[in-house]
């Protein structure tokens, strides 16, 4: 079998010449790039010209961020901007989940390979409540939109903790990959315990900037998580994203 076809999604004799070849790290930087403006432009875009609205919570003190929920799903054009970028990049994620599942495979003892399935049932639950969350927003389907936020944070911590525990038990390490992920992981969970305790202590004491605390903390979540999925710039280094009529594939450089 030729060397394209080594971590492929669908493969057939007849489709072997490719659409589409870039290097999987400017891929890789592609995908986060979409979030990432995206997220940052409604949170800048919600305190220039929503602030009081997006600001605004139950307790009525003074804060000077946004929570994520309120940038991204209570006002336009964040709401639409937001959710485009999301559909954009769901559709490469769901693909280099598959990817890593033969990835995984790959670099697992036999053993420990139902740990490679049980990564890509966790990313694409992940992945599809990021979606739901997204499009069900808080301002008009609260219920579903925090279902599917516990989800998604749910999903993502299980998933990072996995991966972290898989890449430890690996063949052959990629150091670096796993350095990174290390910290994005204890960094991402770290900001969760103290986003948590701020949004339980604006809620019972309603004290001036802890919402914005909340807030602050939410970001950090948000971006970590985006790096820790972007850490596959490591895993596939020297490596080419290659796109065929009927499916992908990651090939060696």
């Amino acid at each position: 079998m030729p060397e394209e076809a080594r971590y492929a999604l669908l493969y057939s004799d007849y489709e072997i010449k490719p659409c589409l070849r870039i290097p999987f790290e400017k891929f890789a930087l592609f995908i986060l790039t979409l979030p990432l403006c995206a997220f940052l432009f409604c949170i800048i875009y919600s305190v220039l010209f929503h602030f009081e609205s997006a600001t605004g919570t139950h307790c009525h003190v003074y804060n000077i961020l946004p929570s994520i929920s309120a940038a991204i799903g209570n006002f336009s054009p964040q709401r639409e901007v937001w959710q485009a970028a999301i559909l954009l990049q769901s559709i490469p994620r769901f693909y280099i989940a598959v990817i890593y599942l033969q990835f995984h495979h790959g670099m697992l003892y036999p053993k420990d390979a139902w740990m490679g399935n049980f990564a890509l049932l966790l990313n694409l639950v992940e992945n599809i409540s990021l979606i739901i969350l997204s499009f069900w927003t808080s301002s008009m389907h609260y219920y579903v939109h925090e279902k599917a936020f516990i989800t998604f944070i749910l999903m993502s911590e299980f998933y990072m903790i996995l991966i972290c525990i898989m890449q430890s038990r690996f063949k052959r390490h990629n150091r670096r990959s796993f350095k990174w992920k290390k910290r994005l992981f204890s960094t991402n969970i770290s900001c969760i315990i103290l986003g948590a305790y701020c949004y339980m202590r604006h809620n019972y004491l309603c004290e001036p900037y802890v919402y914005s605390f909340f807030a602050f903390a939410e970001y950090i979540v948000v971006l970590t998580n985006m790096a820790f999925h972007t850490t596959a710039y490591f895993d596939f280094k020297n490596r080419d994203f290659v796109l065929y009529r009927y499916g992908a594939a990651i090939t060696e450089r």
